[in-house]
């Protein structure tokens, strides 16, 4: 698709190239998002995988939450913070992954400036807060096994809240400056998006200015938050791992690892796709751009989707409530 050279003006057309550089230019009324671009004719095809993933996503998450909350037995710590998991998976993929599906079926392109800058935020909000979800579960296993005489008084109900608005904070604090730096800049090149959602970089590309600072705080913002999160689950687990190692049998050191194998696949579903996608977005000028958005797109549907998947699987009280819940033939 050739793209369109214009300027706004309060919403409206207001220039033409040649006073582009003297006009006053305000923010776009709308955006076009062009979906996967080079994989248009595909879009209907693509679109089963998506749909499937999403849907069966969503059926996984709203089950561990029925789960959790019927069951008596799983109302401890590591369980309430796989549901603050589950409900952020929820609020990422239902950001992004409805409007793609609009684009691929209804070629539905426009999106209105301001839900454009709506959904940045809760895309990088709730992605700072998955992380922050992971550290705190990690702090959670580091307690119930390094310490466990004091893993009741320390992990109290009062205590999980708190850590779970703190993480919420963070995640608010760090991505209010996304929204509010894209708006300020002056948009006079086009409104078309090559993506399948509002992504940062992408949408500030399009601002006829000096975009550094969206940038560099971006780029900051990923590399302290996620370096600090990982470094802080590496830690935890270093001190995990020894904790099991001292234990005397080799039936008890299994049996302890694998009450964190869960957590350790959910974090490496989470963060291996994650610097895929950010070093590839930043970093492969030579990749092509179809290949950029989808990976971009798999980053936000993968992750919701194998969560429940390996928790079900690997949490045998989510498993065997999960095998209650299924009807036998007689």
């Amino acid at each position: 698709m050739q793209e369109t050279k214009f300027c706004f003006s309060g919403g409206h057309l207001s220039c033409s190239m040649s006073d582009s550089n003297t006009t006053d230019f305000t923010n776009p009324s709308i955006f076009i998002l062009l979906g996967i671009p080079g994989l248009e004719a595909a879009h209907v095809w693509i679109s089963i995988p998506f749909c499937t993933m999403y849907i069966t996503a969503l059926l996984g998450n709203f089950t561990i939450l029925f789960i959790v909350k019927t069951e008596r037995s799983l109302h401890k710590p590591m369980y309430y913070f796989l549901c603050m998991l589950v409900v952020t998976d929820l609020v990422l993929c239902t950001s992004t992954v409805p409007k793609m599906l609009s684009i691929f079926w209804f070629n539905s392109r426009e999106i209105d400036f301001s839900a454009c800058l709506t959904q940045l935020f809760f895309i990088h909000c709730f992605l700072v807060v998955e992380s922050g979800i992971f550290m705190a579960m990690a702090f959670d296993r580091y307690v119930a096994i390094c310490d466990p005489l004091r893993h009741s008084t320390i992990l109290t109900n009062h205590c999980m809240a708190q850590i779970g608005l703190a993480v919420l904070l963070r995640g608010s604090l760090l991505s209010l400056p996304y929204p509010f730096l894209a708006r300020q800049w002056p948009y006079c090149r086009t409104n078309i998006i090559p993506h399948s959602y509002c992504e940062h970089i992408a949408v500030v590309k399009l601002a006829c200015a000096d975009i550094r600072i969206s940038s560099y705080y971006g780029l900051s913002v990923a590399l302290v938050v996620t370096g600090l999160d990982v470094i802080f689950i590496a830690v935890s687990y270093t001190q995990i791992l020894r904790a099991i190692f001292s234990l005397p049998t080799k039936d008890a050191r299994l049996k302890t690892f694998g009450t964190c194998s869960s957590h350790i696949s959910v974090i490496l579903a989470f963060y291996i796709p994650a610097l895929f996608s950010f070093f590839t977005h930043r970093f492969g000028q030579n990749v092509p751009l179809y290949f950029h958005i989808l990976i971009a797109d798999m980053y936000l549907l993968v992750p919701p989707l194998l969560n429940p998947v390996i928790y079900g699987v690997r949490t045998k009280p989510i498993r065997d409530k999960l095998l209650q819940l299924i009807p036998r033939a007689d």
